[in-house]
């Protein structure tokens, strides 16, 4: 209608598009909520070692559009300037604040603008967030800055380096600190020597009791001969030293943090710390239940167990009200205050009152069992701790003094909500003293042979537990660290434990050649300390950077003189086009056999093995199938059967379903389920 006036929506940008769908649902119609997917603008590979950092002018960053991301910015540039103001909504720690950044500085946003934030995608909680408008935080972008750089600048350097003298392909800051945990526990194990011990063991009717203590000293058993010396001087009737009844707590646990989180879904759902986090991400951003999408958890990166005043005002009351007053306990609070982000709080449910089981039907069977574990270790964490009966029997015979342990829960406190998660300790030993007796008869005495054992390898669960009590990473960062490792062939994961393979070990033992001051988990902490620094506006990026670059970079130069080159293995044949010998080489995707005189030959010889075509799907430009096919080195894509006459490609594996939208592939992508052609995502 001619003259008529059209209101401007306000904008609010997020990161994920199945957030945006919950959020817009809260805001109502005078809001217009979009996803920027994640980052935007990254560093440009351009410049001195194509690090896209002006090293000599106070390592000033090169930013540019993440390829593939153009359309997408001139779409948000678009809802801008169809917009009256902006809120930029990102996550809530230094990556989303970054995020913000760039979005502000790319976006051209000026003061039209303000910074959202939240733990939780709830009503309340997001209408909330709006009266808490802040500026952008650059403390926290230039913290988030910094470690990009440093990544950046290490990756790069020490990865060329790699390639230049091993058969390895990346190294990092971390990743190679962890690789570097993985190779040291294998060395561990090697030179571990096994010894042989005994044990003696005296049977009862109802209980039975180790050999402790000779003379009230403690006793080693190194041989046979001693062990059957003892067992001679033995007899069948043992005096009741003591009896000791001691009542003692059971604490309840912390609620979740990153790690923890990680630790226990892997301990107790044998979920790999991926998928942990990719459910954990569905669960946060929304699930749809019967009123429409909800957040069902709170932010899942974080390191603090904090819990917000009003989840515990109700969680205690909804303890009080299904379990008893008696069940109601107290807060717990962190001894570890070092590199802890307090932002926002520890990983719980939004809603105490949204039992597993009431929304069981809407969750798929890994979301029910993720969110479970999570919603009962938040209220168990509220609840009293538990109680039990310790009892210690010491028995004597000849000076030899026998101990047996046992204990009864009295009092189930919060294992009352999570006894599924923990094991059963209940061990109950007789009543010696109801007959007032002296001494207790064994019905046999035995002695029993025992190997020391090595130390474990790492599982995920314990690596990534070992880096957050060392202080390496981030919890953003634990699950995709672990996981480069075995992408890049640095481990082979045998029985759920970490094996260092043949190129992790050169790896490792390569850069600690020339890298020993930097590679390790003393300076990767203290490095993390200092961006913690940077966040609180106690440090200079620029003081960090180049403190570390003038060690680092004569570091790296030096290497690249004086680092030994791994020698080829020849394969005893000769290159067919200039009859230099062949040699197997590695890469990223396996060994492969090629030319030694590599660049001026770039022959590689083709493995003619006839292998089965694995069909994904039909085409759906042509009637040809979607099959898994490979380049010449050796690198997984998806295409069409009739190429090159039908071009459908795509890196990332189809799911076997097309685009609603575009009807193009739908693929498998970053633990996501995306179109290979439009911006359209499964939520």
């Amino acid at each position: 209608m001619e003259g008529e006036i059209i209101m401007k929506k306000k904008l609010v940008i997020v990161e994920s598009p199945s957030k945006s769908h919950t959020i817009e649902k809260y805001l109502g119609s005078d809001y217009k909520v979009v996803s920027s997917l994640g980052h935007i603008r990254d560093l440009k590979t351009t410049g001195k070692f194509g690090l896209g950092v002006d090293v000599e002018n106070n390592f000033e960053p090169s930013y540019g559009i993440i390829k593939g991301k153009n359309k997408l910015v001139t779409s948000l540039k678009k809802d801008v300037k169809d917009s009256s103001f902006v809120y930029l909504a990102t996550d809530p720690d230094r990556e989303g604040e970054a995020i913000s950044w760039h979005l502000y500085d790319t976006l051209g946003l000026k003061d039209n603008y303000k910074r959202i934030v939240f733990n939780e995608i709830t009503k309340d909680v997001i209408l909330n967030s709006f009266n808490n408008a802040r500026d952008i935080d650059y403390d926290l972008v230039k913290s988030q800055e910094t470690r990009r750089i440093l990544d950046r600048i290490i990756g790069f350097r020490l990865s060329k380096l790699m390639q230049s003298k091993t058969d390895g392909k990346s190294a990092g800051r971390v990743q190679s600190v962890a690789l570097k945990l993985v190779v040291d526990k294998e060395r561990e194990i090697e030179a571990f020597i096994p010894e042989d011990y005994y044990e003696i063991e005296a049977h009862f009717k109802d209980f039975d009791a180790k050999l402790d203590t000779y003379n009230n000293k403690e006793i080693e058993i190194k041989t046979e001969t001693e062990a059957k010396e003892i067992l001679n001087k033995l007899s069948n009737s043992f005096d009741i030293v003591s009896i000791d009844k001691k009542e003692k707590v059971k604490k309840a646990k912390y609620p979740f943090i990153t790690s923890t989180l990680q630790q226990e879904s892997s301990n107790k759902l044998n979920f790999t710390s991926k998928k942990t986090m990719m459910l954990a991400q569905k669960l946060y951003e929304g699930i749809n239940l019967s009123n429409g999408p909800v957040g069902l958890i709170t932010y899942m990166r974080t390191d603090s167990v904090r819990l917000s005043d009003e989840f515990i005002k109700s969680t205690y009351g909804y303890i009080k009200d299904n379990y008893g007053s008696e069940y109601v306990g107290y807060v717990k609070q962190s001894k570890k205050t070092e590199n802890v982000q307090d932002a926002h709080e520890a990983i719980r449910p939004t809603s105490i009152a949204r039992t597993p089981e009431s929304i069981k039907e809407y969750l798929t069977n890994d979301e029910y069992k993720l969110y479970r574990l999570i919603y009962y270790r938040a209220l168990s964490s509220l609840m009293k701790d538990a109680k039990v009966m310790a009892t210690t029997i010491i028995l004597d015979n000849n000076n030899y003094q026998f101990k047996a342990t046992g204990q009864i829960l009295i009092f189930d406190g919060y294992l009352k909500v999570y006894s599924d998660y923990e094991e059963n300790n209940d061990k109950i030993l007789p009543d010696l003293n109801k007959d007032n007796s002296k001494v207790v008869i064994a019905n046999n005495i035995e002695y029993t042979m025992h190997t020391t054992k090595p130390p474990a390898r790492y599982t995920e669960s314990k690596l990534i537990k070992e880096m957050e009590e060392l202080g390496i990473g981030r919890p953003s960062t634990y699950a995709t660290t672990v996981g480069i490792l075995s992408e890049r062939g640095y481990v082979n994961i045998v029985d759920k434990k970490f094996v260092p393979t043949e190129i992790g070990i050169e790896i490792t033992d390569k850069l600690q050649e020339c890298f020993s001051s930097i590679i390790n988990v003393k300076y990767t902490k203290e490095m993390e300390d200092d961006l913690d620094k940077i966040a609180d506006g106690k440090l200079e990026n620029t003081t960090l950077l180049s403190r570390f670059y003038n060690d680092f970079e004569p570091k790296v130069e030096s290497a690249f003189k004086t680092m030994e080159k791994k020698a080829p293995v020849e394969t005893g044949e000769l290159c067919p086009n200039c009859n230099s010998p062949l040699v197997i080489k590695q890469s990223k995707y396996g060994k492969f056999v090629a030319c030694s005189n590599y660049p001026e030959c770039k022959y590689i010889k083709q493995n003619n093995e006839k292998k089965e075509v694995v069909e994904i799907m039909d085409c759906p430009k042509c009637s040809g199938k979607i099959v898994e096919r490979k380049t010449k080195r050796g690198k997984i894509f998806y295409g069409c059967s009739n190429y090159p006459k039908c071009k459908v490609a795509t890196w990332d594996k189809p799911t076997g379903k097309l685009c609603p939208e575009c009807k193009s592939l739908l693929v498998e992508h970053k633990d996501k389920i995306k179109c290979s052609n439009c911006e359209y995502e499964e939520n």
